[in-house]
This record gives structure tokens, sequence and C-alpha cells, in this order.
């Protein structure tokens, strides 16, 4: 990113359906203290009625899914050649702070272009953080800052060479696991991923598992993960570990035919192209409190 302070720029996907709510996020990106430098909103397989000034719309004829309309905004920000950190936004989420594109710049700022991702803390209206959003094991503390294996799809900040060396997102994964698999390539590349509790991102609370195909796509994409990025002795442990994790777990008859559905269609499936992690990523993994095995 050179001398200069590093750019940012915001990116929300939504489908037309919560517009009160898209409106409302744009409103807390516009009342930053330091302005984003570009804003773009994807409309996945929807019309963008009424956008602010200055916030650029980008139609799509269909859903291209999580991974897909992040990889079309990714690309739009970076025609314009003037954004360096990109930031994806859940389009229900909500900036309560007026210092997070500050906070990011000054992060990216003093990375020394090691910085990869930066993780928010998601939060609801009355500040309880879901343990399934603080993205490491074993973590009762959701304020506990640091560098982690992981980070949270609904708020995060994206360094832009970093996603120019790493390809972007998996367009095939459509939702579920698509952070991880960018994750798993960031870090392999040399790329660190920072949780940062300051960054918030005020978002309702919500279950995964309200998508009809959950757990389908999380089957699926789970055989997709190992079957790109681990070394070929882990495969059959990732897979053993989660498919023993679901079966505990898992209360719905129903879901669980759907997983099962979803794991022979991702080993049946090609996954794209199979490049496994190398063993001194999978020790810094291990490292960093998260081998990727679970």
């Amino acid at each position: 990113m050179g001398v200069t302070r590093p750019r940012v720029g915001v990116a929300v996907l939504t489908m037309g359906d919560r517009m009160p709510e898209l409106r409302a996020l744009l409103d807390s990106v516009a009342k930053q203290d330091e302005a984003a430098v570009r804003i773009v909103v994807v409309g996945n397989g929807c019309a963008l009625p009424g956008l602010p000034d200055g916030v650029v719309g980008v139609e799509l004829d269909e859903n291209l899914g999580v991974s897909g309309g992040r990889n079309v905004a990714w690309r739009r920000l970076r025609e314009f050649g003037d954004v360096d950190v990109l930031v994806d936004l859940d389009d229900d989420g909500l900036l309560v702070d007026a210092g997070v594109v500050r906070r990011i710049a000054d992060l990216y700022e003093a990375g020394a272009g090691h910085l990869g991702i930066v993780s928010f803390r998601i939060a609801d209206e009355t500040g309880e953080t879901q343990r399934r959003h603080i993205p490491r094991l074993r973590a009762k503390d959701p304020m506990r800052r640091g560098l982690v294996t992981t980070f949270l799809g609904g708020g995060h900040a994206l360094s832009m060479p970093m996603l120019e060396q790493t390809g972007g997102w998996p367009d095939a994964f459509f939702f579920t696991h698509e952070e991880t698999d960018l994750a798993w390539r960031a870090l392999d590349a040399g790329w660190e991923i920072l949780y940062e509790p300051a960054l918030v991102l005020q978002h309702p609370k919500t279950s995964p598992a309200r998508h009809a195909v959950y757990y389908r796509m999380t089957a699926r994409n789970r055989v997709w993960l190992a079957k790109r990025h681990l070394p070929g002795p882990l495969v059959p442990v990732y897979l053993g570990v989660w498919t023993l994790l679901t079966v505990a777990r898992t209360r719905s008859a129903a879901g669980l035919r759907a997983w099962f559905g979803g794991f022979a269609e991702g080993v049946r499936v090609d996954a794209g192209p199979r490049r496994p992690m190398r063993w001194r990523t999978v020790v810094r993994m291990a490292a960093l409190g998260r081998p990727p095995v679970i």
C-alpha cells in the first residue's frame, strides 16, 4: 500500500427485502468521521431503488450467492483504482460507532503489508455477542483481541492486494464457509487475520439454520474445503470430526438428512482446483489455537 494512508471502500450485498435496514446501514456509513472513498451496493438478483447520492449500485439479474455477489463488489471497487481496503457489511447490520473506517485505516497503516483480514465483532442490540461469532475455539471472552484463523462474514475488512493474490471468494460455495476458504488461502500465502472487537457491527440475533438450504450447503462446502485445501492425511480427519460433531449436535432429522445429502454432493461434485496448504501453515494455525481439523 506504499507510504500513503490506506483508502477504505465499502461493499454491501442485498436481495431487496431489507431496504429500510440497508438505508439505515448506509446512513451509518455516511456518518463515519473518516469517509469511505467508495461505497458499492450489489443487488443480488434485485433492483436497487433510491440509493443515496455517491453510492454505486450494481444490479444483478440473478442471485449469485454471498461469494458471487461479493466478488462482483470487489471487482467493481477494483475498477475505480483508488481502494486499498475493502469492507464488507451485512445489509441488516449497523455501524454504531463513527470511527470504524478510521480505525480500519489505522490498522492497515500499521500492518506493514502483512495484515490481510480484519474481523469485526458482531453484537446484537443489547451488546451481546453470540458464541458462534467469536472466531476462535474455547472462546468465552468476545473482547479478547488477537490473531485468528478465520473471520466473520457479517463485518470484516480485506486487503485488496490479499484479494488479488488469493483470487477472491469461491464463487461455487454460494454461501457458508466461504470465509474459511478465503481465510485458509490468505494464511497459506502468509497474510495475518486479526480479530478486533473494538470494531462492532450491530446485527440482529439470528441462527444460520433459518435458511432452508443451510444444512446441505454446510456439509457440501465442508467437503469442498477439505478437497481444495487440506493436505491428504488431514482430509479424513477433518471430515470425520465434523461428521461426529454434526450428528451429536443436530436435533432435526430433516436437517441431518439434508446434511448427509450435502456431504454426498460435496464428494461427488468437483470442488475446483486442489491446492493443499503447506504443512507450515497447518503448524501456524495450530499455534494460533485452531488446527485445520475442526
